[in-house]
C-alpha cells in the first residue's frame, strides 16, 4: 500500500505563493534541491492540479537544463520517471509523458490507487490537496518551511480542516529552510 504524501515549500505564515502569485521567494538552492531528490525518489505517482501541473511540466523540457547544476538535472530524470495525473476539467489535453488527466477528484479512486500502488504517491496543488486533506486521503506531509514571510496569498494547509499531526523528523538546512515531517493522524 501507498503513502499519500503531501510536499510543498512554504512560508513561514504558511503560504505557497504571495499575493501576486510568486513564488520565486521558495527557489532551492542545491542542498534543498537534493532534498526534493531524495524525497521524489520514492514517489512512483504524482498527483496534481492543473496549476501546479502547468508549473511542474518545465521539467519534461532538456532545452533548459544543460546549464543546470547536475542535482537540477538529476530532478528532472526523477520527475519524468514517476506516473503523474492531473486533476482537471479544463485542461485540454497532457504534453508530458507518463501523463494522464482525470476530469474529476474522485476519493475513492484515490482511496484504491493507495492500496494498490507498490510506492509512495505525492499530491501537489493547494486545491487538489485541500480536497484530499477532506477526505482523509493524506497520510503525511513533507513541508519545507522557508524563513521569509509573505503576508498573504495561497495558503499551504486547508484553511478549513483541523488536521491533527504527529512530527516523524525534521531537519535544519544550511540556507535556513526547516525540513518537517508530520503523519496525519486525524481530521476533524
Amino acid at each position: 500500500m501507498g503513502t499519500l504524501i503531501y510536499a510543498a515549500n512554504m512560508s513561514l505564515d504558511g503560504y505557497l505563493e504571495d499575493v501576486t502569485g510568486s513564488f520565486d521567494w521558495s527557489v532551492p538552492d542545491e542542498e534543498v534541491h537534493a532534498f526534493w531528490n531524495e524525497h521524489e525518489r520514492q514517489i512512483g505517482t504524482s498527483l496534481y492540479g492543473r496549476r501546479m501541473y502547468e508549473t511542474m511540466r518545465v521539467w519534461e523540457d532538456d532545452d533548459w537544463l544543460a546549464d543546470e547544476p547536475a542535482v537540477v538535472r538529476e530532478y528532472a530524470g526523477i520527475w519524468r520517471a514517476a506516473d503523474k495525473i492531473v486533476y482537471s476539467s479544463t485542461l485540454p489535453e497532457v504534453t508530458t509523458a507518463r501523463t494522464r488527466i482525470e476530469r474529476r477528484f474522485e476519493p475513492e479512486a484515490v482511496r484504491r490507487l493507495k492500496e494498490t500502488s507498490a510506492s509512495d504517491l505525492s499530491i501537489g496543488g493547494a486545491g487538489i490537496a485541500a480536497e484530499a486533506f477532506r477526505h482523509g486521503l493524506v497520510d503525511e506531509c513533507v513541508l519545507l518551511l522557508c524563513p521569509v514571510t509573505v503576508g498573504g496569498g495561497k495558503p499551504a494547509l486547508p484553511r478549513d480542516v483541523r488536521l491533527d499531526l504527529e512530527l516523524l523528523d525534521h531537519r535544519r538546512l544550511g540556507n535556513g529552510v526547516i525540513a518537517l515531517r508530520h503523519a496525519v493522524r486525524g481530521i476533524a
